[in-house]
């Protein structure tokens, strides 16, 4: 038995044992497993590659933001 839950009228989640709740279909309380062996790692970056999603194509990633950061910090520190 796994919690399930449903969600009522105003979109609040009603949690249950059951696994269909006055006909309608309940869904899983519990987070996914994460797997160390992902399978479908390599094409997930893949295709961020292609769509260009990666954080390193980014135009402000957090290494550009933080490099200004310091960089503001030391010209402050200088005056």
């Amino acid at each position: 038995m796994h919690l399930m839950y449903t969600l009522d009228s105003e979109g609040k989640r009603v949690y249950t044992l059951k696994k269909v709740l006055d006909g309608q279909v309940t869904k899983s309380a519990h987070p996914a497993r994460f797997s160390p062996d992902d399978k479908y790692s390599r094409h997930r970056v893949t295709l961020k590659k292609r769509y260009g999603l990666l954080l390193t194509q980014q135009p402000g990633t957090w290494m550009k933001t933080q490099a200004a950061h310091l960089l503001s910090i030391l010209l402050v520190d200088e005056n």
